[in-house]
């Protein structure tokens, strides 16, 4: 629903976008792509969108994104992940998932800066995503912007339907706690995420958590800083990061 009802996250994202350099192209890890065997990257001229979602109210179907796909771009981010030894392949098919469209929609509104997508390999970790990051980063001193979409704290089956106490305690405890890690610089304990409190409740599986890895090794090592600080029904973070 944030497609349709941004609110401040919308309006924050749209002023980030609109005091960011001009740029060539986005690579963009949602946690609404994995694939089974190693990463997958799209390689269309022309991405549709898809709208991976059901049961919502009939406007958000009717919304488009239609940003260009930069097939030689998507040749070069297999290459570079390809040389860390990982699996890679282009996928000539696959659209942008809402994980992506949805906050370029705000980001860049106008569509024009041609998106590429990078999965989520199901076989992964930590380190992993964070080498494959590492592995993009140039790209950044190219005019690509690396973004990683998912959520710090993501639990559906804990959401308050009535939005009426906020955010959960288990859910600021754990937010607070990765949020620590990276303003000391501490990449090994933010990576070993499963000891924080709360940490069960917050990511009861890692897809939304997983692209921060990715864009934490595109970063290398850069000062982050919050660009915006929120909560959807108690138990969905809006906590919006940009690194260097």
């Amino acid at each position: 629903m944030l497609a349709l009802e941004g609110g401040a996250w919308g309006q924050r994202l749209s002023a980030w976008g609109e005091a960011l350099p001009p740029l060539r192209g986005v690579v963009v890890c949602s946690a609404h792509w994995e694939t089974a065997a190693g990463f997958r990257v799209t390689a269309s001229t022309r991405p549709p969108i898809l709208h991976d979602f059901g049961g919502f109210p009939e406007p958000l179907y009717a919304l488009d994104y239609p940003a260009p796909g930069d097939p030689a771009l998507a040749e070069r981010v297999a290459s570079l992940l390809a040389a860390t030894g990982a699996d890679v392949a282009l996928d000539p098919d696959r659209g942008l998932d809402h994980g992506a469209w949805v906050p370029l929609r705000y980001l860049l509104p106008e569509a024009r800066v041609p998106v590429v997508q990078v999965s989520l390999p199901r076989a992964r970790a930590p380190h992993r995503l964070w080498a494959a990051g590492q592995a993009l980063a140039p790209l950044r001193e190219e005019g690509i912007l690396i973004l990683g979409s998912g959520g710090l704290v993501h639990n559906l089956g804990r959401l308050d339907w009535t939005g009426a106490s906020g955010p959960q305690p288990w859910a600021v405890a754990f937010e607070d706690w990765l949020l620590g890690c990276l303003v000391e610089g501490d990449l090994e304990g933010v990576m070993d995420w499963a000891r924080a409190p709360g940490a069960a409740l917050a990511v009861p599986s890692t897809e939304h958590l997983d692209p921060l890895w990715l864009t934490l090794g595109a970063g290398l090592g850069a000062p982050f800083r919050s660009l915006f600080e929120g909560w959807q029904l108690g138990s969905l973070s809006l906590r919006s990061l940009a690194f260097g």
